[in-house]
C-alpha cells in the first residue's frame, strides 16, 4: 500500500474552498476544480519511499487502466462529449502527425483512449445528461416567444429524434444566436419562471447558467438537456457519446484513464463544435443514474460497465475486525470521511483520513478498513484488465 500525493487543476470552474477543505488544508483563494488518482501523464500522482523520495506511481502500478478524480464545481463545467475508442484513437493520431503538442491549448485528443465516467456524489450534485425526448424538447420550447426559440420548434417538428436533435444542436454551433437574442431567451425563460411555469426543470437551469456564461449558445443548448440532481452517495454513468454539463456540487469520478474532451460551449478553452457533433452517440440518457449492489453489510458496488467500477465502504466500531473491500488487484482509493486505517493481507496498516489517498496492488490482497469513517475504491471488475496496456 502506498499513500499518494496528487496532482490538482486549477480550472476556472472550480471551488475555492471545497477541495481544500475536504482535504483538511487553508484554502489559498484559488479555485481548485479537480484532484488526479492514477497514472494519467498529465496529472500522474507520486509517492515516497523509505528514504523520503518521490516517485511516479507508474513506476510501480505501470499505466493502470482507470483513474479517479475529485471534481468540486462552483459554476457550470462545459457542454462536452468523450469519444468512443476508434474517433479516440484516429483523433490521436490526427494530432500526432500533425505535431500539435500534447499540452497545447487547441490539443483535443490527449490520449488515444476513450473516456466513459461515472460520478459519485459527496454533496448535492447537479449535472446535466443526454437530450431530452423530443415532444420534451418541444415543451419546453414553445412558451418562449422568440423567433430562435420558434425557428428551432419547427426544424425538430419537421425533423424529429435523435437525429434531428443532434441536426438541431449542429445548428446552434454553426450559426450561434448573437449574445443579444441570448438574453432575450434567458428573459423568456424568466418571464415563465415568474408565471409559475417550469418544465422539469429546463427554465431555471438556463438562468442559472446565464449568470455564469451570459449570452453564450451553451445556454440554448442546455434547454435540450435533462437536468439530473444527485443526492450524496448516488452515481451515474455518463458513456462515451453522451452529452453532457455538470453545474455544481463535488463528486467522486471514476473513468478510463483518459482526458478527450470535446467543448462546444460554456467555456474559456478551445471548443470543437463539429469535433462534438460527430462523437454524439444514440441514446436519449433518461437511465444514467446508477443503481448500486450491496457486498457484505457495509459496501455498495457501483459497476456499470467493464472497464472500471467503484465501491464505497463505511466501517465503524461495530466491525471490530474491520469491513473488507472487494477487489484484489489494482486500486485507487481516497478516504470520503471519518479517519481509518487500511489493512492489508501481510498485516500493515496505513492510516488514512478524510482526503487521504492510497494506491493498493495484487500484493496487498484483499484490504480491510477499520475505524469510523468511509473509503472510496475505484478499480477494475472481476475478469477485467487493471492496466491500460491489457484492456485497450
Amino acid at each position: 500500500m502506498l499513500a499518494l500525493e496528487c496532482a490538482t487543476q486549477s480550472y476556472d470552474w472550480g471551488s475555492a474552498d471545497a477541495i481544500p477543505g475536504f482535504q483538511r488544508r487553508r484554502p489559498d483563494g484559488a479555485p481548485v476544480a479537480e484532484v488526479w488518482l492514477g497514472t494519467h501523464p498529465l496529472g500522474t500522482a507520486r509517492y515516497r519511499d523509505d528514504h523520503g523520495h518521490h516517485h511516479p506511481l507508474d513506476e510501480t502500478a505501470g499505466q493502470l487502466g482507470f483513474m479517479l478524480k475529485l471534481l468540486a464545481a462552483e459554476r457550470p463545467l462545459s457542454i462536452q462529449v468523450h469519444p468512443n475508442a476508434t474517433r479516440a484513437r484516429a483523433g490521436y493520431d490526427a494530432e500526432q502527425a500533425a505535431g500539435i503538442p500534447v499540452d497545447a491549448p487547441d490539443r483535443v485528443y490527449k490520449d488515444p483512449h476513450p473516456k466513459p465516467e461515472m460520478v459519485y456524489a459527496l454533496s448535492t450534485f447537479d449535472t446535466l445528461v443526454g437530450f431530452r425526448p423530443t415532444a420534451e424538447i418541444l415543451r419546453v420550447l414553445m412558451p418562449l416567444q422568440h423567433p430562435t426559440t420558434s425557428a428551432l420548434a419547427k426544424q425538430l417538428r419537421t425533423d424529429p429524434g435523435f437525429a434531428g436533435i443532434v441536426r438541431l444542436v449542429e445548428t446552434l454551433l454553426a450559426q450561434p444566436p448573437t449574445p443579444d437574442s441570448v438574453a432575450a431567451i434567458v428573459e423568456e425563460c424568466r418571464r415563465a419562471l415568474a408565471e409559475g411555469i417550469d418544465i422539469k426543470r429546463a427554465y431555471a437551469t438556463a438562468v442559472e447558467i446565464e449568470k455564469h456564461h451570459p449570452g453564450d449558445v451553451g445556454i440554448l443548448i442546455s434547454l435540450l438537456l435533462n437536468r439530473l440532481t444527485l443526492q450524496p452517495g448516488e452515481a451515474a454513468y455518463l458513456d462515451t457519446g453522451i452529452i453532457h454539463a455538470h453545474l455544481s456540487g463535488m463528486c467522486l469520478e471514476v473513468m478510463v484513464s483518459s482526458d478527450n474532451v470535446l467543448r462546444a460551449g460554456l467555456t474559456t478553452k478551445h471548443v470543437d463544435p463539429h469535433g462534438l457533433v460527430l462523437c454524439l452517440e444514440e441514446g436519449m440518457s433518461r437511465v444514467a443514474r446508477v443503481t448500486p449492489q450491496l457486498h457484505g453489510t457495509s459496501t455498495d458496488i457501483f459497476s456499470p460497465t467493464r472497464e472500471f467500477a467503484l465501491s464505497v465502504t463505511q466501517s465503524s466500531q461495530a466491525d471490530p475486525a474491520g469491513a473488507p473491500l472487494p477487489a484484489t488487484g489494482p486500486r485507487l482509493l481516497v478516504c470520503t470521511g471519518g479517519e481509518v486505517a487500511l489493512l492489508n493481507e501481510r498485516d500493515e496498516l496505513l492510516h488514512l483520513r478524510r482526503g487521504d489517498a492510497a494506491y493498493a496492488d495484487e500484493g496487498d490482497g484483499e484490504l480491510r478498513i477499520i475505524g469510523t469513517g468511509e473509503i472510496a475504491q475505484a478499480y477494475a471488475p472481476d475478469g477485467a484488465a487493471g492496466r491500460l496496456d491489457d484492456l485497450l
